[in-house]
């Protein structure tokens, strides 16, 4: 597969993150933004692995760097500057990726989905197709009664969400009454024994590669099975 291409992405403040291209072969019809989690970049082997698996399953995938990554900062910014650098990274992939412009779709690595929630929630005129949710952290570890969800059912778009059951940010049973209160109704795909990052509790490599092919294929069945258009 050949290398990512780069994208220069600037905020209104005037700050700049870089954004890579993982474009799919065949030429695809759908786009997925997907954002990284809080402790580690787009150059992560998650980021990269899952980035160049969905671009050879036939989706353009484009990933970055939040500003705080990009400025090699280990805290994350607030979720204003979160927000507005994920907003400015849509402009600019919807502006030079042109299966963007047709079906889009955001989401990310934990922090990075509830990111891409977030603003989706926000904005029903934001022009995304759906989300993919990998590991959303419904809460933080040990403090389940901090649930994540006030702005869930104000998304209003398909979703994908896939979740460990050994997930310490939140398992399927814990998300579960959440989700059938959404509409649409979102898919969810449960990785069984998986955490946070969908590891196995033991060391099987074939297996653990297994269940990433699973997860990957999910993904590209949402977005390449919904005829949705943000035209």
């Amino acid at each position: 597969m050949t290398s990512p291409s780069e994208l220069t992405v600037v905020l209104e403040t005037g700050a700049a993150t870089t954004a890579l291209v993982y474009r799919a072969e065949p030429a695809a019809g759908a786009a997925l933004i997907l954002g990284h989690g809080a402790g580690a970049g787009q150059r992560s082997p998650f980021i990269v692995d899952f980035a160049r698996a969905l671009a050879a399953l036939g989706v353009d995938i484009v990933t970055f760097n939040f500003l705080y990554t990009a400025q090699k900062r280990r805290i994350p910014d607030r979720a204003p500057l979160l927000e507005a650098c994920y907003h400015a990274v849509i402009d600019t992939v919807r502006r030079d990726v042109a299966s963007a412009r047709g079906r889009l779709f955001i989401g990310g690595k934990s922090m990075g989905g509830r990111i891409a929630s977030q603003l989706a929630a926000a904005d029903a005129a934001l022009p995304v197709c759906g989300l993919v949710l990998l590991g959303y952290p419904l809460h933080p570890p040990g403090r389940p009664a901090q649930v994540r969800d006030k702005h869930l059912p104000s998304i209003a778009r398909p979703m994908l969400f896939v979740q460990g059951t050994r997930d310490a940010f939140g398992t399927p049973t814990e998300l579960a009454p959440i989700l059938q209160r959404l509409q649409p109704t979102p898919s969810v795909h449960v990785v069984a024994q998986g955490d946070h990052s969908f590891k196995l509790s033991r060391k099987d490599p074939a297996a653990q590669a297994a269940i990433y092919v699973d997860v990957q294929r999910a993904i590209a069945d949402f977005i390449l099975g919904d005829p949705t258009s943000t035209d």
